[in-house]
């Protein structure tokens, strides 16, 4: 189910999300100072791109440099990329098949704005997953 989850979100809004994420990076890294945001970029970005399976977590080791950091991040680049989340998100729950990708798309709208402090773990698989692969 993730695969074909991902895939449908890869053809209908992950690549653009991606690419969006990819431009601010490369922007971000551009600038040295701001290469910490650049890379932050990269990183949700790359989860933007294949989301499903996947999840975001607070780092334990994060601080007050990360929230420092994020409000820095809102006013370059984390509020276009925010609303470029609701706009897909909008957009693909006026589908049937596209709200479960909507939803998705929303939940990323809090990374989006704060991406300083998170790291994308795998998620944990189920009986059923493991039961299947044996």
């Amino acid at each position: 189910m993730r695969l074909i989850l991902n895939v449908l979100w890869l053809v209908l809004s992950g690549f653009w999300l991606f690419i969006g994420y990819m431009v601010a990076g490369v922007i971000l890294c551009l600038l040295i100072v701001t290469i910490p945001w650049g890379i932050a970029s990269f990183r949700i970005g790359a989860y933007a791109l294949w989301p499903f399976g996947r999840d975001i977590r607070d780092r334990s080791t994060s601080g007050v440099f990360s929230l420092i950091g994020n409000v820095i991040w809102v006013v370059v680049a984390g509020w276009w990329l925010a609303l470029s989340h609701i706009l897909s998100g909008v957009a693909l729950c006026l589908t049937i098949i596209g709200i479960p990708l909507g939803i998705a798309n929303f939940k990323l709208v809090p990374v989006s704005l704060m991406p300083l402090g998170k790291e994308v773990v795998e998620t944990r698989r189920g009986a059923f997953d493991r039961s299947i692969t044996r």
